[in-house]
């Protein structure tokens, strides 16, 4: 069968959904026909075997363009020079992101980045079909805590309203939507916005928002320390044991991500939440425990927080990391800083689930269960000796 001649776009490639869009077409999701060729636009340089990826000729890593330097000229003519057969250039993944503790500076710099990638390969390429961008539960007010807007609209649904003011200006998402609707206005290009929860995966560089990773070091250090079969209490409060929300495993952020990408007639200027099952941390905590030999139990007064855990425990990590000899610098990265994982595990204490009606009204059933979504996560750690 002749291959469509599709050619992927990913930017950010080493995050944890960009890494898994290029993974997915290296694997051939939705088939080996669909793609021709995928690039994936990084930051910082990272090698196929590093990334993991299968050794694929139609792949091409592509390092070395600041998406923010210079004109829209010079951007294009740097993407021209860097990324080959650009000109066929169909699906845009967008998945880069610059973090600003300045929400209106954050806001500015994620929309201009945005709108000039997309107005790039606009420019260069006359196939450009489609643009996939990402969001996540912000969108829902997730991060307003004890504000949360929706607490009786559960499941969250993709027509709820915005979120209120200030928080409504604070968040970068409503830019780029934005952006994407004035720029795409008579285009021959389309494009949606995809909602995950908090992503479980892996990625080839430190992250600061991979809970797996700083799960997997912890734990890992954990059984190495307390040994084999011992109690692991959950390190977040009674209400995040109990509260219940979907996690969104990579594979399927991606796969959905790809699915919308090829049916424009279907996605097309929509919003749409992707996650796995409903589920709470009790459910969770014991599953990911075992995974690593302990025995995971609920939460108690002075349960261990990882990021302490393992500062307290550096030594033992140093040997083994060498015994094992596991990839440096892996607890030496943004994850000795606990507070993303304290913010995921104890300060999330509400239910937030999502409603998947709307993914699956277009046709998109796949479904990846719980265990499966950590284990995948954890094997593919292990694979790159992150962990023993």
């Amino acid at each position: 069968m002749a291959t469509t001649g599709n050619h992927a776009l990913v930017y950010g490639a080493s995050g944890i959904s960009g890494w898994a869009i290029v993974n997915a077409i290296l694997n051939e999701y939705p088939s080996k026909e669909t793609f021709s060729k995928v690039s994936a636009l990084v930051n910082r340089p990272l090698t196929r075997e590093m990334a993991l990826w299968p050794d694929d000729p139609r792949l091409q890593i592509v390092s070395g363009i600041d998406l923010l330097k210079g004109s829209q000229e010079e951007l294009n003519a740097k993407i021209k020079e860097k990324v080959s057969d650009v000109e066929n250039v169909s699906q845009v993944y967008f998945y880069s992101y610059k973090q600003d503790d300045d929400n209106d500076r954050e806001c500015q710099t994620n929309e201009a980045m945005l709108e000039r990638s997309v107005t790039a390969i606009e420019t260069l390429s006359s196939k450009l079909s489609y643009v996939v961008l990402p969001s996540g539960t912000k969108i829902y007010g997730c991060q307003m805590l004890d504000k949360f807007p929706f607490a009786n609209d559960l499941p969250l649904k993709e027509t709820l309203p915005p979120i209120p003011e200030p928080y409504l200006s604070q968040l970068f998402y409503y830019n780029q939507i934005d952006c994407l609707k004035r720029i795409s206005k008579g285009k021959k290009w389309s494009w949606c916005e995809v909602r995950p929860d908090n992503i479980i995966g892996f990625v080839p560089n430190n992250n600061a928002y991979c809970l797996a990773q700083t799960l997997a070091l912890y734990l890992s250090l954990y059984k190495f320390v307390e040994g084999e079969g011992a109690k692991c209490p959950f390190p977040g409060n009674e209400k995040s044991w109990v509260n219940k929300y979907n996690e969104s495993p990579q594979d399927m952020v991606a796969h959905f991500s790809i699915y919308a990408s090829l049916h424009p007639d279907k996605t097309a200027s929509q919003s749409f939440n992707v996650g796995g099952e409903e589920d709470s941390w009790s459910g969770k905590w014991p599953v990911i425990c075992e995974y690593f030999g302990l025995k995971g139990t609920g939460p108690e007064e002075n349960s261990p927080q990882p990021g302490a855990y393992i500062a307290s425990h550096r030594k033992e990590w140093d040997e083994l990391e060498k015994t094992k000899k596991l990839k440096a610098g892996s607890v030496d990265s943004d994850i000795v800083h606990p507070g993303f994982q304290y913010f995921i595990m104890t300060m999330f204490d509400f239910d937030r689930q999502m409603s998947m009606e709307a993914s699956r009204k277009i046709g998109y059933t796949e479904e990846i269960k719980t265990p499966e979504t950590w284990k995948v996560a954890f094997d593919r750690m292990k694979k790159a000796k992150v962990i023993p």
